[in-house]
Protein backbone atom coordinates (compact mmCIF):
# COMPACT_ATOMS: atom_id res chain seq x y z
CA UNK A 1 0.00 0.00 0.00
CA UNK A 2 1.52 3.28 -1.18
CA UNK A 3 -1.44 6.02 -0.67
CA UNK A 4 -2.86 6.36 2.30
CA UNK A 5 -6.73 6.03 2.35
CA UNK A 6 -9.16 8.04 4.37
CA UNK A 7 -11.28 4.77 5.51
CA UNK A 8 -9.04 3.55 8.27
CA UNK A 9 -9.54 -0.48 7.58
CA UNK A 10 -8.45 0.31 4.38
CA UNK A 11 -5.41 1.29 5.83
CA UNK A 12 -5.15 -2.00 7.77
CA UNK A 13 -3.00 -4.62 5.99
CA UNK A 14 -5.57 -7.63 6.04
CA UNK A 15 -2.77 -10.23 6.08
CA UNK A 16 -0.86 -9.87 8.49
CA UNK A 17 -4.28 -10.00 11.44
CA UNK A 18 -4.97 -12.86 12.97
CA UNK A 19 -8.93 -13.25 14.24
CA UNK A 20 -10.66 -14.03 16.15
CA UNK A 21 -9.67 -10.15 18.28
CA UNK A 22 -11.11 -7.24 19.39
CA UNK A 23 -9.09 -4.00 18.58
CA UNK A 24 -10.06 -0.06 18.71
CA UNK A 25 -10.17 0.85 15.21
CA UNK A 26 -10.52 4.52 15.88
CA UNK A 27 -11.82 7.66 17.43
CA UNK A 28 -13.64 10.64 15.93
CA UNK A 29 -13.58 13.57 18.30
CA UNK A 30 -16.81 16.03 18.50
CA UNK A 31 -17.43 19.41 18.77
CA UNK A 32 -18.58 19.76 22.09
CA UNK A 33 -16.36 17.46 23.75
CA UNK A 34 -18.07 14.32 23.25
CA UNK A 35 -15.47 11.08 21.57
CA UNK A 36 -16.93 8.25 19.51
CA UNK A 37 -14.70 5.15 19.46
CA UNK A 38 -15.08 2.66 17.09
CA UNK A 39 -13.59 -1.01 17.76
CA UNK A 40 -13.42 -3.77 15.06
CA UNK A 41 -15.06 -7.09 16.47
CA UNK A 42 -13.58 -9.15 14.03
CA UNK A 43 -14.92 -12.78 13.90
CA UNK A 44 -13.03 -14.61 11.22
CA UNK A 45 -9.70 -14.28 9.46
CA UNK A 46 -10.13 -11.81 6.03
CA UNK A 47 -9.89 -13.61 3.17
CA UNK A 48 -10.03 -17.28 4.39
CA UNK A 49 -13.77 -17.66 6.65
CA UNK A 50 -16.57 -15.35 6.05
CA UNK A 51 -20.11 -15.62 7.74
CA UNK A 52 -23.09 -16.45 5.80
CA UNK A 53 -25.90 -13.51 5.46
CA UNK A 54 -28.45 -15.08 7.35
CA UNK A 55 -25.94 -15.89 10.37
CA UNK A 56 -24.08 -12.68 10.22
CA UNK A 57 -27.87 -10.73 10.07
CA UNK A 58 -29.19 -12.84 13.45
CA UNK A 59 -26.00 -12.10 15.04
CA UNK A 60 -26.31 -8.10 14.03
CA UNK A 61 -29.97 -7.98 15.53
CA UNK A 62 -28.87 -10.00 18.82
CA UNK A 63 -25.42 -7.54 19.08
CA UNK A 64 -27.72 -4.84 18.26
CA UNK A 65 -30.17 -5.63 20.90
CA UNK A 66 -28.41 -7.28 23.55
CA UNK A 67 -25.21 -5.32 23.62
CA UNK A 68 -27.59 -2.86 25.00
CA UNK A 69 -28.29 -4.79 28.28
CA UNK A 70 -24.62 -4.67 29.45
CA UNK A 71 -23.85 -0.84 28.54
CA UNK A 72 -25.02 2.59 28.05
CA UNK A 73 -22.78 4.26 25.82
CA UNK A 74 -23.49 1.99 22.39
CA UNK A 75 -23.95 3.93 19.93
CA UNK A 76 -24.26 1.12 16.95
CA UNK A 77 -23.04 -2.02 16.14
CA UNK A 78 -22.55 -2.92 12.41
CA UNK A 79 -21.88 -5.51 9.87
CA UNK A 80 -18.81 -5.31 7.83
CA UNK A 81 -19.81 -5.87 4.60
CA UNK A 82 -17.03 -8.44 3.86
CA UNK A 83 -18.38 -10.51 6.24
CA UNK A 84 -15.87 -11.39 8.75
CA UNK A 85 -17.07 -8.65 11.74
CA UNK A 86 -18.58 -5.97 13.09
CA UNK A 87 -17.98 -2.46 14.15
CA UNK A 88 -18.95 -1.33 17.70
CA UNK A 89 -19.60 2.46 18.44
CA UNK A 90 -19.00 3.76 21.53
CA UNK A 91 -19.84 7.20 22.98
CA UNK A 92 -17.02 8.62 25.67
CA UNK A 93 -15.27 4.82 26.16
CA UNK A 94 -11.98 3.75 25.49
CA UNK A 95 -11.70 1.16 27.45
CA UNK A 96 -10.93 -2.16 25.32
CA UNK A 97 -11.34 -4.52 28.83
CA UNK A 98 -14.81 -3.03 28.97
CA UNK A 99 -15.27 -3.50 25.06
CA UNK A 100 -14.15 -7.29 25.74
CA UNK A 101 -16.20 -7.93 28.82
CA UNK A 102 -19.27 -6.09 26.76
CA UNK A 103 -18.98 -8.92 23.72
CA UNK A 104 -18.52 -11.89 25.92
CA UNK A 105 -21.77 -10.79 28.17
CA UNK A 106 -23.59 -10.11 24.99
CA UNK A 107 -22.45 -13.66 22.99
CA UNK A 108 -23.43 -15.56 26.06
CA UNK A 109 -27.05 -13.56 25.91
CA UNK A 110 -27.42 -15.09 22.30
CA UNK A 111 -26.43 -18.47 23.71
CA UNK A 112 -29.25 -18.31 25.76
CA UNK A 113 -31.61 -16.67 23.02
CA UNK A 114 -34.87 -18.57 21.66
CA UNK A 115 -35.43 -16.12 19.01
CA UNK A 116 -33.71 -13.21 17.17
CA UNK A 117 -34.96 -10.11 18.08
CA UNK A 118 -37.17 -7.79 15.57
CA UNK A 119 -36.80 -10.70 12.83
CA UNK A 120 -40.30 -10.03 11.34
CA UNK A 121 -41.35 -8.24 8.36
CA UNK A 122 -42.68 -4.87 10.78
CA UNK A 123 -39.80 -4.46 12.06
CA UNK A 124 -37.10 -6.02 9.93
CA UNK A 125 -35.66 -5.28 6.11
CA UNK A 126 -35.36 -9.29 4.89
CA UNK A 127 -36.93 -10.88 7.63
CA UNK A 128 -36.51 -14.23 5.91
CA UNK A 129 -32.95 -14.34 6.04
CA UNK A 130 -32.00 -15.04 9.33
CA UNK A 131 -30.85 -18.11 11.48
CA UNK A 132 -30.80 -17.85 14.85
CA UNK A 133 -28.48 -21.41 14.88
CA UNK A 134 -25.94 -19.68 12.78
CA UNK A 135 -25.81 -16.74 14.84
CA UNK A 136 -25.29 -19.24 18.02
CA UNK A 137 -22.56 -21.29 16.08
CA UNK A 138 -20.58 -18.00 15.28
CA UNK A 139 -21.03 -16.74 19.45
CA UNK A 140 -20.04 -20.12 19.77
CA UNK A 141 -16.73 -19.94 17.78
CA UNK A 142 -15.89 -15.91 19.51
CA UNK A 143 -16.41 -17.31 23.08
CA UNK A 144 -13.70 -20.44 22.27
CA UNK A 145 -11.27 -18.00 21.33
CA UNK A 146 -11.92 -15.50 23.68
CA UNK A 147 -8.29 -15.27 25.44
CA UNK A 148 -6.80 -14.68 21.66
CA UNK A 149 -9.16 -11.51 21.28
CA UNK A 150 -6.30 -9.35 22.50
CA UNK A 151 -4.43 -10.58 19.80
CA UNK A 152 -4.32 -8.76 16.86
CA UNK A 153 -1.38 -9.66 14.57
CA UNK A 154 0.05 -12.61 13.62
CA UNK A 155 3.46 -13.90 15.84
CA UNK A 156 2.04 -11.53 18.37
CA UNK A 157 1.84 -12.39 22.02
CA UNK A 158 -1.47 -12.64 23.95
CA UNK A 159 -0.92 -10.57 26.92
Amino acid sequence: MSKKMNVESFNLDHTKVDAPYVRMAGKVEGENGDTIYKYDLRFKQPNKAHMTMPALHSLEHMLAEFSRNHHSRVVDISPMGCQTGFYLSLINDDSIDEVMSLLEKTLEDILQADEVPACNEYQCGWAASHSLEGAKEMAREMLAEKDSWPVIFKDEEAS
